[in-house]
């Protein structure tokens, strides 16, 4: 069976609103022939502008992140029900700077991923590990964990509004890459820890995105590899003369 290429931008914290919707103009022209499906993320501020841009294109609108909670006494935080307001479609969860830099536990990523699954949106869940844990041979139970534990409670039939991107921590933003082989071993395994929850057949269709200093020089490479279903991508989303390359790889 073949499964469609997922190529996503997130933007992080990155790009006024102009400087945003100059940048979803170019993608919007640039990738109108382009066969795979595509995703951009802007930071929260720029979603209304750049969803304006994308509306009835081949790109979908993603969220970098939601609240656990629909609606209430949560300063600072940005609701599910705010999202679909302003069209978006998908929303990253899990994302390593998440988990690490703001302390977001699996539970709390749990409750998210099922909260915007009830919503009616995509879901990227983000799992990866740190490199002190890939050096200590702990790189497939760190996976394992954060997948499972991300997945609770998520039916069979939600299952296929889920993407996973396997982010090895010790690649993002560092110019380190793991190679093809690497990434396609934890894809791999990934894959089986998927088959375990859901069998063989949901194993087979979920897409596994790759994230980590990919680049248009490597996309190829990565995308080449059997288990690897697309990319998340996030210093070269910034820039149309990086991310379309990626983008419209093969």
């Amino acid at each position: 069976m073949s499964r469609s290429y997922y190529i996503a931008g997130n933007w992080k914290m990155h790009k006024t609103r102009a400087e945003a919707a100059e940048l979803a103009t170019a993608l919007v022209k640039e990738l109108r022939d382009g066969k795979h499906k595509y995703l951009v993320a802007p930071t929260f501020t720029a979603l209304e502008t750049v969803g304006a841009i994308v509306k009835r294109t081949n790109i979908l609108l993603g969220a970098q992140n939601c609240a656990a909670e629909e609606q209430g006494a949560h300063t600072g935080e940005v609701s599910v029900l705010q999202l679909k307001d302003l069209g978006v479609q998908a929303v990253i969860l899990g994302h390593s700077e998440r988990r690490h830099t703001y302390k977001e536990d699996d539970a709390l990523i749990n409750k998210k991923v099922k909260l915007a699954l009830k919503h009616g949106f995509e879901v990227i869940l983000c799992v990866g590990e740190l490199l002190e844990e890939r050096e200590a041979g702990k790189a497939e139970a760190v996976c394992e964990t954060q997948t499972v534990k991300g997945l609770e409670g998520v039916t069979a039939e939600e299952l296929s509004k889920i993407t996973i991107a396997y982010e090895p921590v010790w690649a993002i933003g560092t110019g380190k890459t793991a190679t093809p082989e690497d990434a396609d071993a934890i894809h791999a395994y990934i894959r089986k820890v998927v088959g375990k929850l859901y069998g063989a057949d949901a194993a087979e269709k979920i897409i596994i995105q790759y994230g980590g200093s990919v680049k248009a020089d490597n996309a190829a490479l990565l995308m080449a590899k059997e288990n690897i279903d697309g990319a998340l991508v996030g210093g070269a989303a910034l820039k149309p003369d990086t991310f379309v390359p990626i983008a419209k790889f093969g």
